[in-house]
């Protein structure tokens, strides 16, 4: 049964056997390094890898580098400059100094960058490497011909998972760190449990960066581009080099690997891999997903790259009309005709309010009224399109009597909400709120080269000037006809000429207990 377990993938691995005679790597007949202890790797689909001990190299070394490589079943790879002549030739040795079991034979040892060197005298022994052949199988099949039907992260989770399983890794939890481009979420944590269905979601804010389960895990020496991560869990506690290896020891599971999972861009998510097989992974195990890994970076980023696309769309442009952009509405001209009611939000008193409280602390109360104005337009089926200066431009589209009612409730709370913030930071700030109702068009408007979607039309500098009308008479509220008559108790304030308005607009002050 164990062949099985190795499934179609156990023609990955590595082979570490001693070379014969005197070795020597020179570079125009300057010599690096020269040794009777040299050794050579043969790893599937690589050419032969030569390694000098480290005492045998007879150029100088600079100290470790910043480079860091990780390989699953050799370890973290710590890069040296060489220096020759006056000349400092960039990462150009490597070595693996806390060596896995698997190449334990090479710890200690210098491997030199092909560039580095234009001659490897080999003193009559001659390479005998493996044919490796290609690697194939279930997992390498679905990832080129499959894997894109599934349509989200969590499905593709899974599915990976489970090919792993038919590919003979003996894999029993799998973790994916990627993280986002987000104004409150550091990232996606994606979790698979062998036997379960369901793959759990975290989606944890930027505080995980300072949290103790995460400054002293292997999530954070990866990400941090320090190396992968490899731990068999078969070893006293002590000797563990996370935390988290001692509860997955508790939990049935023998082998933990973390490995950097790299976008394009640079960043580096985190795949980790624990097993629950009594001899934890194979070479071939690791090496099936060390050679898969940057296809696996490419479907996350795809993913990762439409979440964040959504994610700051929302952000800048609002939910209804991100979502508008990614249907596909990005020309100039794209959008509708629509009814909706227009709320324009605005913070009475704001340079005055600046003066006294300095810049900063201003922000912060600037920070706090966007905060209170949003939450109540989206709790009533509004949505903010944008804010200008320190005010607020909402709208609410539907039919007539649901649009007004909804604005008028929205425009009470903001109020009510304000006070509270001003009380708790005792302060005198108010707000000073235009409501209109009528056709808009929604949609794209700018130059070729930099849209703006947001509302055009009469309605829009109605309730702008019904706002600077409010704050000149003292009322908070102030709204066209259409719009009060969802309010019993408003205010007649007669037909108001307002600026840029062609015939005077009958209005109504609206009172916040009302």
């Amino acid at each position: 049964m164990e062949g099985s377990r190795f499934g179609s993938n156990s023609g990955y691995g590595i082979r570490i056997e001693p070379l014969d005679g005197t070795v020597r790597v020179l570079r125009e007949g300057h010599v690096l390094a020269q040794s009777t202890r040299a050794k050579v790797m043969y790893e599937t689909r690589l050419p032969p890898q030569v390694y000098i001990p480290a005492e045998d190299v007879q150029i100088p070394l600079s100290d470790p580098t910043d480079l860091q490589t990780f390989c699953p079943f050799k370890g973290t790879a710590r890069y040296r400059d060489i220096q020759l002549d006056g000349q400092t030739l960039a990462n150009g040795t490597w070595s693996y100094d806390d060596a896995l079991p698997e190449s334990r034979d090479i710890q200690g040892h210098i491997g030199f960058l092909p560039n580095t060197y234009t001659e490897l005298d080999l003193g009559g022994a001659e390479f005998s490497p493996d044919d490796s052949g290609n690697i194939s199988g279930p997992l390498v099949d679905w990832l080129m011909r499959g894997a894109s039907t599934n349509t989200t992260p969590e499905d593709f989770t899974r599915a990976l998972a489970e090919k792993m399983l038919e590919s003979g890794i003996a894999v029993s939890r799998m973790s994916l760190m990627i993280w986002s481009l987000h104004p409150m979420i550091a990232g996606k944590n994606y979790i698979w449990h062998k036997g379960k269905d369901e793959i759990t979601t975290f989606a944890p804010s930027y505080e995980l960066y300072d949290h103790p389960s995460y400054v002293n895990s292997p999530l954070r020496h990866v990400a941090a581009g320090l190396g992968g991560v490899r731990q068999k869990l078969d070893v006293p506690v002590d000797q563990m080099q996370f935390p988290i290896m001692e509860d997955l020891k508790k939990d049935g599971h023998t082998d933990y690997v973390a490995m950097p999972l790299s976008f394009s861009n640079g960043q580096i998510n985190v795949l980790t891999l624990t097993s629950d097989h009594p001899d934890g992974f194979t070479t071939a195990n690791l090496g099936l997903i060390f050679e898969i890994s940057s296809v696996i970076s490419r479907f996350f980023e795809v993913f990762t790259q439409k979440e964040n696309a959504q994610s700051l769309l929302e952000t800048y442009v609002g939910r209804r009309t991100g979502a508008r952009v990614l249907g596909g509405e990005i020309r100039r001209g794209d959008g509708d005709e629509i009814d909706a009611a227009i709320m324009f939000c605005d913070l009475r008193g704001s340079t005055r309010l600046e003066e006294e409280l300095g810049r900063d602390v201003y922000i912060d109360l600037l920070n706090q009224f966007f905060d209170t104005v949003t939450a109540v337009v989206n709790d009533h089926g509004g949505e903010v399109l944008k804010f200008i200066g320190d005010a607020v431009l909402a709208v609410f589209p539907s039919d007539a009597t649901d649009a007004c009612a909804n604005a008028l409730v929205a425009a009470k709370q903001i109020v009510r909400d304000l006070r509270d913030v001003a009380e708790a930071a005792h302060l005198d700030c108010e707000c000073s709120i235009g409501i209109a109702y009528g056709r808009v068009t929604y949609g794209n408007v700018g130059s070729q080269e930099r849209l703006d979607f947001t509302v055009i039309g009469q309605p829009a500098n109605i309730a702008a000037r019904l706002g600077d009308y409010g704050k000149r008479v003292g009322h908070r509220i102030v709204a066209t006809a259409e719009v009060a008559a969802e309010d019993k108790d408003a205010k007649p304030l007669g037909a108001l000429s307002l600026r840029n308005v062609s015939e005077p607009v009958e209005s109504f002050g609206v009172s916040v207990d009302s």
